[in-house]
This record gives C-alpha cells, sequence and structure tokens, in this order.
C-alpha cells in the first residue's frame, strides 16, 4: 500500500515503510525520548525497545478517507515531562513529514509504552 500524490507534472507513490521511517526519525531526534516500542507490547506484556535499524515498526500510518493518521509507540526518558515531550513529537513528525514530503498530517496519537532511566 503507498500513499498517492498528485501533481501537475505526474503522480508519486510513497511507501507507508518511507512515511513511517521518516516520523520515527523525527520522533528520536526529539529530547526526552529514549526510542520507540513495538506497538504490541501491551499485548505481550513486555518492553521491547527498538533499535535506529527498524524504528519504524513503532509507527502506524492509517488513511482514513483522504485524511492521514499517524499512531506513535515510545518509550521516555525518567524525570521528563510526558506531555510535552509527547507534545514535541506531534510537532516534529508532523513539519517533517510536510516539509519533507509535503504531507499533511491530520492527527499524530502518542502511546507512551514504557518509562526508561537513562544513564549519562
Amino acid at each position: 500500500m503507498a500513499i498517492e500524490m498528485n501533481s501537475q507534472l505526474g503522480s508519486i507513490d510513497v511507501s507507508r515503510e518511507v512515511v513511517a521511517t521518516i516520523a520515527g526519525g523525527a520522533a528520536i531526534d526529539c529530547y526526552g525520548i529514549v526510542g520507540m516500542a513495538s506497538q504490541k507490547q501491551i499485548k505481550d506484556g513486555l518492553t521491547e525497545l527498538l533499535g535506529k535499524e527498524n524504528f519504524s515498526r513503532g509507527v502506524v500510518i492509517r488513511e482514513i478517507e483522504d485524511d492521514l493518521h499517524i499512531d506513535m509507540y515510545i518509550v521516555v526518558s525518567y524525570g521528563t515531562k510526558i506531555s510535552e515531550v509527547a507534545y514535541n513529537v506531534q510537532t516534529k513528525v508532523k513539519y517533517q513529514l510536510e516539509q519533507m514530503l509535503g504531507l499533511t498530517v491530520e492527527s499524530v496519537n502518542i502511546f507512551v509504552q514504557g518509562v526508561r532511566v537513562v544513564n549519562t
């Protein structure tokens, strides 16, 4: 499945995996994020912190009618304000997707899967 964008020169198909990778990369750059988590964590009961090579697995891209919705599963650093971290991730992901692909994102839903103590 791909997201289709039309321009005056033709159409462009962007893979959902590309959108998920860009969104995951934008989230990892935010302060307070330890990493991306598996969305199956609630079912499995295990906290699986995903590495940089596969953090797009913690991102779910949904298309409802013509609107693009993104669900992100993250692990935050202990001692950070979770609401601020989530807001920063939402704004950065929306901005990056708009700048890189020209996509308008309707919503970015953040699911905090865990809190980790980070050694500095």
